[in-house]
C-alpha cells in the first residue's frame, strides 16, 4: 500500500540501540490514553489493561527482535524436524539469553533493571516474534470486547467501562498491515493474506476473536477485532450473568432437546454467538452435528462436554479468478452446506447468515428431524423475518417473494431475540458510570402462514408493563401454540412456568441509569 503520510527515513537500529544504553528510561510501550472525565480503573484493572512499563522504547525493542530472530532462524534451519511449539520454546529460550545479555550492559551504563521489567521486556520481545506485538496486552485483557482500528488510530471497548484510546500498535501503515499478515501465517488458514489482490481479510485470531480487515480500498489500513470472552459457557453461566433467568433456560433447554429450529438474532456485540453457544451444549452428547461457519467462533468441536461435531470453516480466495470469472481457492458457506448435509448429521448449526446460504439452511431445517439454529443480525424479532425473506430473495435462485415467506414458515419454530443496552458513557445520580446489559428480551414463535401468505407469529416471551411496573427483560406472555407445547413439556418443560410466573424469575429489577 502507498502511505500517504510524510515518512522519516529507515532508522539506524544499531545506533539506536546503542544510544539507548546511555538515555533514560522513557515511558510505557504501550499506554491508554484516557480523557479526564473517564474515571481511571482501579490499579488490578492496569495490569489487566496494560503492559508493564519498559525501561526502552519500541527501537531497542525492534534491535532485540532482530537479535533473537537470527539465531532463531539458525536453530531452525539446522533442523528443518523442529516443530512450531519447540520453535517457540527454543525461541524462549533464545530470547531470555539475548535480553539478559542486553540487560547486564545497561544495568552497566544505565541502571540495572529489576526482575519485572526484564521479564516484560522478554514478554514484549516474544510477542512480537511469536504473538500478535503490540496487541498481545490487549488480546490478554478479559474485559476487552473490541479492537479498532484505523491507521495510528486505536480506540478499544471494554465490558465494564467506557471506550478508551490508545497508542498506535505499529508505527506506520504498512507496518500495521505487515502485522496482520504475520497474525494471519501465524494462524494457518489457508491463502488468507492482506494483499493489494485480496484488500479485505476476515479470519479468526488464536484465543477466538475474529478479525476483518480492510487496505487498498480505504484511505488508511482499518481493522476490528470482535473478541469473544467467553467459551465454555451454559445457560446456568447465563442466568448468573443476567443474560436469561431460570424460567427462559428452562424453556430454550426443552426447545433444544425438543428439536425446535430457533434463530438467535439481535444486533452486532450483542451476544448472540455466546447464547447459541451456550444453548448448542444442551444437544445430547450422543448426536451428530455439523457447524458452519466464515470463522469459527462456536468452538463446539472443542468442547469436551458438547455433542459430537463435524466443524466446517469456509475460505477466502488468493486474489485471483478464474475463466468462469470466480475467484479461486474461495469456499463460502453456500458451496460447503451441500458436503456438510452429507455427513450423516442430525442438526445443522449456521454460526451465522449473511448470505445465500440462508436457502439451503432453511431446506436443511425443514427437511430433517429439527433442532437446527442459526444467528441472523436484525433490529427486532419481526424484523428477522423481513431479513430472511431479503436474504432468499438476493440469492440469485429466482425465488419469489410467496415463496421465501412460505419457506420460513414451515422451517423455523422459534425466534430468540437478544438486546444491548449500553451506558457507559452515561452517569447516574450517585456519580457511578452505567454499565453494558445484555439480556433477551423476546421469543417469538412462527405458528405457520398467516394472512397475506406471511408467517404468522406469536411472542412467548416478551417484556412487560403493568401497574406502574415495568419489566424489559424476556417474562412469559402464554402464548404458545398446543403442539409446540407439547413438544416442550415432552422434552422436560414444566408448562406451569408459562402460566404462572408473569414476572419469570429474574430476582432484582435490571439496574439501569435511565429507564428502559
Amino acid at each position: 500500500m502507498t502511505d500517504t503520510r510524510p515518512e522519516t527515513p529507515a532508522p539506524d537500529l544499531q545506533a539506536l540501540f546503542s544510544r539507548a544504553l546511555d538515555e533514560p528510561a522513557p515511558g510505557p510501550l504501550l499506554r491508554p490514553v484516557s480523557p479526564a472525565h473517564i474515571p481511571q480503573p482501579s490499579l488490578a484493572a492496569q495490569r489487566v489493561a496494560g503492559p508493564a512499563i519498559l525501561p526502552v522504547g519500541h527501537e531497542v525493542l525492534a534491535e532485540l527482535r532482530s537479535r533473537a530472530s537470527v539465531r532463531i532462524g539458525e536453530a531452525v534451519g539446522a533442523d528443518a524436524s523442529m516443530s512450531e511449539q519447540d520453535r517457540r520454546q527454543h525461541g524462549q529460550s533464545v530470547i531470555t539469553q539475548v535480553v539478559s545479555a542486553w540487560a547486564t550492559k545497561y544495568a552497566a551504563s544505565v541502571r540495572e533493571l529489576s526482575a519485572e521489567e526484564e521479564r516484560a521486556v522478554r514478554e514484549a520481545v516474544f510477542d512480537e516474534l511469536f504473538r500478535a506485538g503490540r496487541l498481545q496486552p490487549l488480546l490478554d485483557d478479559p474485559n476487552v470486547e473490541n479492537i479498532i482500528i484505523y491507521g495510528d488510530q486505536v480506540r478499544v471497548d471494554y465490558a465494564d467501562r467506557p471506550s478508551r484510546s490508545w497508542d498506535p500498535v505499529a508505527p506506520t501503515d504498512r507496518d500495521l498491515i505487515n502485522l496482520v499478515n504475520h497474525l494471519a501465517r501465524m494462524q494457518g488458514q489457508g491463502e488468507r493474506a492482506l494483499t493489494p489482490a485480496t484488500p479485505n481479510l476476515n479470519m479468526r485470531l488464536a484465543d477466538g476473536s475474529r478479525l476483518a480487515a480492510s487496505a487498498w480500498i480505504t484511505p488508511r489500513p482499518s481493522i476490528v477485532i470482535r473478541r469473544h470472552r467467553t467459551r465454555g459457557q451454559s445457560l446456568d453461566d447465563l442466568v448468573r450473568w443476567g443474560t436469561i433467568d431460570s424460567t427462559l433456560a428452562a424453556f430454550l433447554r426443552a426447545a433444544v432437546k425438543g428439536r425446535k429450529n430457533v434463530i438467535v438474532v439481535g444486533s452486532q456485540g450483542v451476544g448472540k454467538t455466546s447464547l447459541l453457544r451456550a444453548m448448542a451444549r444442551e444437544i445430547p452428547r450422543n448426536e451428530r452435528v455439523g457447524t458452519l461457519e466464515s470463522e469459527y467462533e462456536l468452538y463446539l468441536h472443542e468442547d469436551p462436554e458438547g455433542p459430537e461435531v463435524v466443524a466446517y470453516e469456509g475460505r477466502e480466495s488468493n486474489g485471483e479468478r478464474g475463466a468462469d470469472g470466480k475467484l479461486q481457492g474461495e469456499l463460502t458457506l453456500s458451496d460447503l452446506f451441500p458436503q456438510l448435509l452429507r455427513m450423516s448429521l442430525r442438526r445443522v448449526i449456521v454460526g451465522e447468515v449473511r448470505s445465500k446460504e440462508v436457502v439451503p439452511m432453511l431446506h436443511a431445517m425443514n427437511e430433517g428431524e429439527g433442532g437446527s439454529m442459526a444467528t441472523l443480525h436484525a433490529r427486532s424479532p419481526q424484523l428477522s423475518i423481513e431479513r430472511l425473506a431479503t436474504l432468499c430473495l438476493e440469492a440469485g435462485i429466482g425465488m419469489t417473494e410467496a415463496l421465501a415467506y412460505r419457506l420460513i414458515a414451515q422451517a423455523v419454530d422459534l425466534i430468540v431475540y437478544v438486546r444491548l443496552v449500553d451506558e457507559t458513557e452515561l452517569v447516574g445520580p450517585d456519580g457511578r458510570t452505567g454499565r453494558k446489559h445484555r439480556f433477551v428480551s423476546h421469543v417469538m414463535e412462527i405458528t405457520g402462514i398467516g394472512e397475506g401468505g406471511r408467517p404468522s407469529c406469536q411472542m412467548v416471551f416478551a417484556p412487560r408493563e403493568q401497574n406502574g411496573r415495568r419489566e424489559p427483560r424476556a417474562v412469559p406472555h402464554g402464548n404458545i401454540s398446543q403442539a409446540c407445547l407439547e413438544d416442550l413439556v415432552r422434552a422436560g418443560l414444566d408448562r406451569s412456568i408459562l402460566h404462572n410466573r408473569p414476572w419469570g424469575s429474574w430476582g432484582v429489577p435490571l439496574e439501569t441509569v435511565m429507564p428502559v
